[in-house]
């Protein structure tokens, strides 16, 4: 394989020129075509070997000495930084020092022996610095990829790389840096060439293949070494790869050139270096060519890609989105954007991703050459997988008003609904598209861009959506109907699918109900979530739906049959969940109009037709039960203990009631009877609890045994209770070898009431005293202790027995003995504690340790809890991570705040495991939500300085007096507040919008972030809103002046539509202001700035729709509290309350129109005219040629065209028109300035015999400046128009100022121009318009 000259030049054993030698140029040093790799490199003598392999066992020694002493550096400095004796701390330290001093000296010597080699095979080279080779001839690596390549050091790989770009001068026939116009330096030394095969013989293949094999090297030098990418100059990189870029080189070796100048591109001064080289013709070609060419397409659209990436120019601070600069030129984004609308090609998706990313850098670029237009059609016509990104690029277009000026108000942004809109006759097959459509449909409606812009013109958007569910053949309207429940967060229950069958829900889910209601029961209610901020935005929603007719379109539904049908219920559903949403979300005022229903009762009161009667009446009738089903399964509201009639707890009430009734007629019950009950369980007759009366033995425990007579007449008379327990005995292998079956459970269950029976009577506990149960239960335990004298084989609690057999219903039972004071008693008699702690050391038992966790009761004080203290604080980190798991379902459970369950919660904040600590912190956050919980964690005036600063619990802390004194005396106030407004007002922003942003789509994306379960609607706190919390807060507040700041800010900036900047940190004002304002303490700060009606001001003016949203919520903020939702209420925006009278947060305008409606606008976009004009050509074959090409542009007229250049080209005539560089220039020049299809463009290409080449492309360069109509030729400009620029085809120019002329206006604008070409002479001139004809006419 040939290699480069570089390739070779960090082995010690050859002698490369470096390129400072000042070698000459013509050429005298590079050896003749004869000379070959192996020839230069002579044999060394034996005694040189001898040395060298002396040397490097010299080198091996002193880097296996290295390794030691490294290790040795590595753990002294890890062990410095545990807690040390001071004596142990200088003996590590003296170490240390050592150890970096021995290896200082290691890596001297390896130095000094390199360098020795290194001189003694200078030495040895003979006199044409050519050494002497007898073996083998080395092979050139194929991945120039050396031994040690990754210790190259900066100047071998810049030799490398300089030696390799020499070779392609080389393989190119250019030592000279020749290249007309450019100004990279020419390489001063000639290149070692001995590898490469002769310019002047190899055929072009070789050629190829070796430029091929010296790029890849080169690329890889470049992904090893990226200082070297910084030091070589891209413009000398280009020069070196222009003959592989050429047609006549390989699709591969042009697939390898793309890639290296790829890689040699590192910022934006190396993307302007490269925009002065002429490589637009290379790219707007490669992009042209067919999918055989899928090779150096990938490569030229990664260049594109980085070149968007690296040489763009972002946006300032102070300007808006799509304000910056891409440096592509026309010519290349027409190429991209041919392939981006282009449905064969396998690159449409990445071209199309990457024109989105343009969008929002260079809005303008993109509406000049049509990009804009190809994006609408995208996100209508597919791929599906990029309408998400498309259509939340485009919202984000929306947004500002600089942007939203290059859509078309009405028009551009409904072609995403055009799936559904369209949907009429397509049938079951176009059934995928509308499913994606509804998709994005929802995403745009869940964002204020997307809610506004559906809004202008009547809501005309959302109008035509609705109306198509009015539309009775239309088979895919199920799937609107889910686009509405998506929309509005309805999450269907399990009964949805038995009301849509149009089965009763009377008897529905009963059981399970029942399970339900007695988990509730044992697990004290805690109090309700406040209403959410995507509840706020869903009222809107039901709003503007209820407004553009959505449920008069249901109502259509329910009329299309008399009869029913799936969706006609489907439709009722809808509405009936519609109408309780309003219910729950809007002021009564506004949610009783929605709930009149008057076409409904119109209908059900239309005695005239029978069939509107039936309809209307059903559709009530199924709504009423709805509600009725509704209000019985969800949860009773807050405080309602009150039994009701209908309640489906009733059955659970009453049987609850029977069976203390039971329980004191089976304890007076008389002798016989109990006699004959003893017999009855068999427990007497045999030992085989298989043959025992389970049942009867089990009334029998749970009844007469209670009583202390019964079970005296047990224990004593008939021995009957101690036959029960040798059942239960451990060491009798009778209960303990039971499979742990689901159905064994209930001799678990058995053995936990026979405890309890036990404990209720003095003689039951002097019989368990007696027993050996509890002893044979600790002689068990013991079997497990490592360090027992006999070891027992299969000891009880093994890990396989406790798994498989019933063993594990030990704890449970142990767990019963723990609720009583007198069980506590005897298992501490029994040392059974000491077992438990022994247990909690043991490695690898998790499982013993949580089944005594779970099962010990913590009411009693004592050693219960200290077990659970002691796993809290074990050496492992999984019985650690589960202890705080309970601890934390124990806090959740408890009805009160225990203060030794929240000690021990405070303990495992300060856990070494990370895990541990984020568990006990999200506890304890949850337990704060009570304030009783809350003041006794604050009393307890925990550190919480390692949490963080703005830690949420140290915000919780401040909301109490206790706490903020507690916080303001350790300075934290003070240190917050300053941290709050410069920083994290801001922080504040981004963090609730992201999380807005995900829970409005966890519906619409399938995956949701786990991150998002930190965060459910309701507002984060934030540190101004829990400072106006308190009296001390609102002192400190009013004494730093803050506020007075922000309500400048407001009045000053509020209506700000361009500046980012200012137009982010009023947002983050806003939601400080609206967080003060939704306290009691903090409303009067608003009104005594009166800030409020500026608010609402930017509400419904403000140009940028984003900021209109965040005022939307800052006004449900300040709605939180009576004041506030009463002065809301002077300005008509009604406030939403409680049954009780409260104000539940949310609040939304009595005039909805006015806060959704944006101001017209007219449209900027439009493809523009190119200014450039080219001299008219000199004949008529010419001029027909040019003709030809531009009725390619018109779809209509374009095969004809076609045909008559196919024709054209077959005749000697014009043969010449297809081999002349300035038509082809000219052929270039239209289609970068006009609208051309991917084929077409191919077939232009195709046309001429031209191959590009570096000297073409410097023709074409020529051609564009003697083409052009000199500015003094040209009719004058306007005043206001800026002149006409320099049209030179470089891919990366700054970009021209434009006019743009509106497609309508094409007609009117060529004949002016033709009009005043007649009245003024001039040369004359040829415009790059389409030339229009009328076909047919004569």
């Amino acid at each position: 394989m040939p290699a480069a000259a570089g390739e070779h030049s960090s082995h010690s054993s050859l002698s490369i020129p470096n390129s400072t030698d000042g070698g000459t140029s013509n050429g005298s040093a590079t050896p003749t075509t004869g000379q070959s790799a192996p020839s230069m490199m002579g044999a060394a003598p034996e005694s040189t070997l001898a040395l060298d392999g002396d040397r490097e066992t010299q080198i091996q020694m002193l880097s296996d000495q290295l390794k030691v002493e490294n290790r040795i550096k590595e753990g002294a400095e890890n062990l410095l930084q545990m807690p040390l004796n001071p004596t142990l701390r200088s003996q590590v330290e003296s170490e240390l020092a050592t150890a970096k001093q021995k290896i200082q000296a290691i890596e001297r010597s390896m130095e000094y022996f390199s360098e020795r080699g290194s001189r003694r095979r200078n030495h040895e080279m003979n006199g044409n610095g050519v050494r002497k080779f007898t073996g083998q001839p080395l092979q050139a690596p194929d991945g120039w990829k050396e031994e040690g390549s990754e210790r190259d050091d900066f100047r071998t790989a810049m030799h490398q790389a300089r030696s390799a770009i020499k070779a392609l001068l080389h393989l190119s026939r250019q030592y000279p840096y020749s290249h007309p116009g450019s100004s990279a330096p020419s390489p001063s030394a000639s290149p070692s060439t001995s590898t490469l095969p002769n310019v002047l013989t190899a055929s072009e293949a070789e050629l190829n293949r070796a430029r091929i094999e010296t790029m890849a090297r080169l690329i890889g030098i470049l992904q090893r070494n990226l200082r070297v990418r910084y030091e070589l100059d891209v413009a000398e990189v280009v020069h070196a790869v222009l003959p592989s870029l050429a047609d006549k080189a390989t699709r591969q070796a042009r697939a390898t050139a793309y890639r290296l100048i790829r890689h040699a591109l590192v910022d934006s001064h190396s993307v302007r270096r490269l925009g002065e080289q002429h490589l637009d013709w290379y790219i707007v070609k490669t992009l042209s060519r067919d999918n055989k060419h899928s090779v150096e397409k990938e490569q030229v659209i990664k260049l594109i890609r980085a070149i968007v990436d690296l040489g763009s120019e972002r946006h300032l601070s102070h300007s808006g989105v799509g304000s910056g600069s891409v440096p592509l030129s026309d010519a290349v984004m027409r190429a991209l954007i041919a392939v981006a609308e282009y449905p064969e090609d396998p690159f449409k998706p990445i071209c199309v991703q990457t024109l989105t990313e343009i969008l929002l850098i260079d809005i303008e670029l993109m509406a000049r050459t049509g990009g804009i237009r190809v994006l609408l059609h995208a996100l209508a016509e597919g791929p599906l997988e990029m309408a998400p990104l498309l259509s939340q690029a485009f919202l984000h277009i929306v947004d500002s008003p600089k942007t939203r000026a290059y859509l078309h108000p009405g028009t551009d942004l409904e072609i995403a609904l055009s799936g559904i809109t369209d949907a009429y006759g397509r049938g079951s097959e176009h059934q995928e598209r509308i499913k994606g459509c509804t998709r994005i449909v929802s995403s745009m409606l869940r964002t204020w861009s997307g809610l506004m812009y559906c809004c202008i013109n009547d809501m005309t958007a959302i109008r035509a959506l609705i109306d198509c569910l009015r539309i009775p053949s239309l088979e895919t309207r199920e799937l609107i109907l889910d686009m509405f429940f998506d929309l509005l967060n309805i999450k269907p229950p399990e009964w949805h699918k038995t009301f849509i069958e149009g089965r009763r829900l009377t008897m529905y889910g009963k059981t399970r109900r029942s399970a339900e209601i007695t988990q509730r029961e044992q697990i004290p209610h805690k109090p309700q979530d406040t209403l959410k901020l995507t509840d706020q935005y869903i009222a809107l929603l039901i709003l503007v739906f209820s407004k553009a007719g959505l449920l008069d379109a249901l109502t259509s539904m329910f009329e299309e049959s008399s009869v029913g049908s799936p969706l006609s219920r489907r439709a009722t559903l809808l509405m009936a969940e519609i109408l309780q949403k309003a219910n729950r979300v809007l002021p009564l005022s506004i949610a009783a109009k929605i709930q009149a229903l008057p076409r409904v009762f119109s209908l059900a009161s239309d005695y005239n037709d029978n069939e509107h009667r039936i309809v209307g009446s059903s559709a009530l009738s199924a709504i009423n039960s709805f509600n009725r089903h509704w209000s019985r399964m969800e949860p009773a509201v807050k405080g309602d203990t009150r039994p009701r009639a209908n309640s489906i707890e009733d059955a659970l009430r009453r049987q609850r009631q029977i069976e203390p009734a039971k329980l004191k007629m089976s304890m007076q019950m008389d002798d016989k009877t109990f006699q004959a009950l003893l017999l009855d369980t068999q427990v007497m007759a045999t030992k085989d609890h298989m043959k025992w009366n389970f049942e009867t033995l089990q009334d029998l425990i749970e009844g007469p045994l209670h009583s202390a007579k019964r079970m005296e007449e047990a224990i004593k008379v008939s021995r009957y209770i101690r036959k029960v327990m040798s059942f239960f005995h451990p060491f009798s292998h009778r209960f303990s070898d039971l499979a742990n079956t689901k159905q064994n459970h209930r001799w678990v269950r058995l053995g936990c009431s026979l405890l309890d029976a036990l404990m209720s009577s003095p003689d039951g506990i002097r019989f368990l005293h007696d027993d050996e149960f509890l002893s044979q239960l600790v002689k068990s335990f013991a079997q497990l202790d490592p360090l027992t004298p006999a070891p027992v084989p299969d000891p009880i609690f093994s890990k396989k027995r406790v798994q498989d057999t019933l063993t594990c219903g030990y704890f449970e039972m142990l767990g019963t003995l723990s609720k009583r004071k007198e069980g506590v008693e005897l298992l501490e008699k029994f040392k059974l504690f000491t077992a438990f702690y022994h247990l909690t050391e043991l490695r690898q038992r998790e499982d013993l340790i949580k089944g005594i966790i779970e099962n010990l009761d913590y009411s009693i004080d004592g050693h219960s809890r200290i077990v659970l203290s002691k796993a809290l604080t074990s050496q492992y980190k999984a019985i650690r991570h589960y202890a705080t798991d309970y601890l934390g379902g124990l806090i959740r459970a408890s009805p009160t705040a225990n203060a030794w369950m929240l000690r021990l919660l405070l303990t495992q904040l300060y856990d070494p495991s990370p895990d541990v600590r984020e568990l006990a912190v999200r506890f304890l956050e949850e337990a704060c939500e009570s304030m009783d919980v809350l003041q006794m964690v604050v009393e307890m005036q925990p550190t919480l300085d390692h949490l963080g600063e703005g830690h949420p619990l140290l915000l919780k802390f401040m909301s109490t007096p206790t706490g903020f004194r507690f916080l303001y005396a350790a300075d934290y106030i003070d240190r917050e507040i300053e941290l709050w407004f410069h920083e994290r007002n801001l922080h504040y922003v981004v963090h609730i919008e992201v999380f807005l942003a995900k829970a409005f789509n966890q519906n619409v994306n399938d995956d949701v972030d786990d991150s998002l379960l930190a965060f459910d609607g309701i507002v984060p706190l934030h540190f101004y809103g829990v400072m106006a919390k308190t009296e001390l807060g609102c002192e400190v507040l009013q004494e730093k002046g803050h506020f007075t700041e922000f309500a400048q800010f407001i009045r000053r900036h509020g209506l700000e539509s361009e500046d980012q900047e200012v137009i982010f940190k009023l947002k983050s004002v806003l939601w400080a202001v609206g967080n003060i304002g939704a306290t009691v303490r903090g409303l009067p700060f608003l009104e005594e700035e009166e800030i409020i009606p500026s608010i609402l001001e930017i509400a419904e003016q403000s140009l940028v729709l984003s900021v209109r949203g965040t005022c939307f919520f800052v006004l449900g903020l300040i709605s939180s509290t009576p004041q506030g939702a009463e002065i809301l209420d002077d300005y008509h925006w009604e406030a939403t309350l409680s049954p009780l009278g409260l104000p539940t947060g949310l609040c939304v305008p009595l005039d909805v129109d006015k806060f959704v409606s944006i101001p017209p606008w007219e449209c900027v976009a439009s493809e523009a005219v190119d200014e450039s004009r080219l001299a008219p050509p000199e004949s008529d074959e010419e001029m027909e040629v040019m003709t030809a090409i531009y009725n390619l542009a018109n779809t209509v007229i374009a095969n004809a065209a076609s045909r008559s250049l196919t024709k054209m080209k077959s005749k000697p005539e014009y043969r010449h028109i297809f081999n002349s560089p300035s038509m082809f220039y000219r052929a270039l020049h239209t289609i970068s300035s006009q609208k051309y299809r991917q084929p077409v463009r191919r077939y232009i290409f195709d046309l001429f015999n031209i191959d590009l080449d570096a000297e073409v492309v410097q023709q074409l360069s020529e051609c564009a400046i003697s083409l052009r109509i000199p500015i003094t030729s040209q009719e004058p400009a306007e005043p206001s128009e800026p002149s006409p620029v320099d049209d030179k085809p470089t891919t990366f120019r700054p970009r021209p100022a434009r006019h743009h002329v509106d497609e309508s206006d094409d007609e009117e604008s060529d004949v002016e121009e033709k009009e005043a070409a007649a009245k003024k002479p001039r040369a004359p001139v040829m415009s790059l318009r389409p030339k229009s004809r009328i076909i047919g006419f004569s």
